[in-house]
């Protein structure tokens, strides 16, 4: 090789070396950017958008490709079936339209009925579409669009405020939980006995990195819930479970006139919404170490005054009735004679199931699922949320054998659930399997709701 050449060879070496080092540099630049762009994004949202943006993708691409498989099967639905009509009435694009059924399309009436007409819908609470209202003018008037808009930021602020919530609850150092251990130690004033508040935080000086860890991996099984894809969907679920984790998280941090406010507006949400009122009730009373002397007395009434606007939320919506209808129990005719619920004994309703048809007893064992793990994890949860827990299995199963249908819907409620889960799941290995086995059965759900001729989730 002459020298020349050499020369060149060597020039060139030397500019692709540069080259190579500038491009190095420039992803350094680059990955430094873009962590310095995160790090000024507060926790735990960075966390929270991960999680909903992954979920979100991926139940979607499932979604669309288990619809594609149905159209090439011969036992698919009609053409002319109801559901798919309507869907096809929202969006004719599928990965949009899969999150809307049955109830989905109700609100959508509710939230486009005008307001200056005598009103004779008292079958639903409002909140849910009323919310819708205001938002439908910037989506160019399509209400289906904003309910599905109100769904899924409601579904943020229920991983929001389960990390938080976590944060607050789970202690993983020690392999123990911070929820309902009043009588452990800590003293009225919700301090321990080395004077660091309940969040978490031990007299060993438990770390921040503990607690996240642990929280996130309560949001994990939160979303990993059997039906917890519902939580996309233009349903009801995402909303009454933010706001029912909203006035736990700030009932625990004490701001009583916050869980008040949030909680009116959970009552307005669903049904069930008021009785939240008693979990919430037994926490302030574990601040005040269940003390019930009259000096205790006044301090619970000062402080948590503001439960009352929980039962006021939902006796709001019985004044609607009354205003529009003349009755202040139009809401429970309307559920009589559109759906035959009556109130009744749960545990009849339980055992009916159980006894019942396939369907309603693969449904209702999923419900004695849950109550199991309620009361295995009791020591774990703490009574508050142990009465929350069972309150909102029993409550649904009260309105009598239509509830069968929807009872895999009800029970995403029931979030202390995935509290326990967290708790068990400390070791990495029971994470890693009890993670798959709730991924796949979540996923064998989701397509048998995509299937919607099956009426099993509605």
């Amino acid at each position: 090789m002459s020298p020349a050449a050499a020369g060149v060879i060597g020039s060139g070496a030397g500019t692709r070396h540069r080259f190579e080092a500038g491009t190095v540099g420039g992803r350094m630049v680059g990955t430094g950017r873009m962590r310095r762009l995160l790090a000024r994004v507060p926790a735990p949202w960075p966390y929270v958008l991960i999680v909903f943006v992954g979920t979100k993708i991926i139940l979607s691409l499932v979604g669309v490709l288990a619809l594609a498989a149905f159209d090439a099967i011969h036992w698919a639905p009609p053409p002319d079936d109801l559901t798919r009509h309507q869907q096809r009435d929202i969006s004719p694009h599928r990965w949009l339209s899969l999150w809307f059924a049955w109830d989905s399309f109700l609100y959508d009436h509710l939230a486009r009925l005008p307001l200056d007409e005598p009103w004779r819908e008292f079958a639903f609470p409002l909140l849910y579409p009323f919310l819708a209202r205001p938002l439908a003018p910037l989506l160019g008037g399509d209400t289906a669009l904003a309910l599905l808009v109100v769904a899924n930021a409601a579904f943020l602020g229920v991983l929001y405020y389960a990390y938080r919530l976590g944060e607050r609850l789970l202690i993983t150092a020690t392999g123990q939980d911070a929820a309902g251990q009043d009588a452990a130690g800590r003293d009225a004033a919700g301090q321990d006995a080395a004077g660091q508040d309940a969040a978490g935080q031990d007299a060993a000086g438990r770390d921040a990195a503990g607690h996240g860890q642990a929280a996130r991996r309560f949001v994990r099984y939160l979303v990993l819930l059997p039906t917890a894809f519902l939580f996309h969907a233009a349903l009801t679920e995402s909303l009454f479970l933010c706001l029912a984790l909203a006035t736990f998280y700030y009932a625990e941090k004490r701001r009583w006139l916050l869980v008040g406010v949030v909680g009116f507006f959970l009552a307005l949400s669903r049904s069930a919404g008021f009785f939240v009122a008693l979990p919430l009730a037994l926490v302030l009373l574990g601040q005040g170490g269940y003390r019930l002397g009259p000096r205790a007395l006044r301090g619970y009434l000062r402080s948590g005054w503001p439960l009352v606007l929980l039962p006021a939320g939902w006796l709001t919506f019985m004044a609607f009735c009354r205003w529009q209808g003349g009755d202040w129990f139009a809401y429970k005719h309307a559920q009589e004679q559109g759906w035959n619920i009556r109130v009744q004994n749960p545990l009849g309703v339980l055992w009916g199931g159980l006894t019942g048809a396939a369907p309603d007893a693969a449904r209702v064992w999923v419900a004695v699922g849950v109550l199991a793990v309620l009361v295995a994890g009791t020591r774990r949860l703490g009574l508050p949320y142990l009465v929350y827990g069972l309150m909102m299995v029993l409550v649904p199963l009260s309105m009598g054998q239509p509830v069968y249908k929807s009872l895999l819907r009800y029970l995403l409620a029931v979030f202390p659930v995935a509290l326990v889960l967290a708790g068990w799941a400390r070791r990495p290995m029971v994470d890693v399997w009890l993670t798959a086995a709730l991924a796949l059965l979540q996923g064998a759900l989701f397509v048998v709701w995509l299937a919607y001729w099956t009426r099993f989730i509605i």
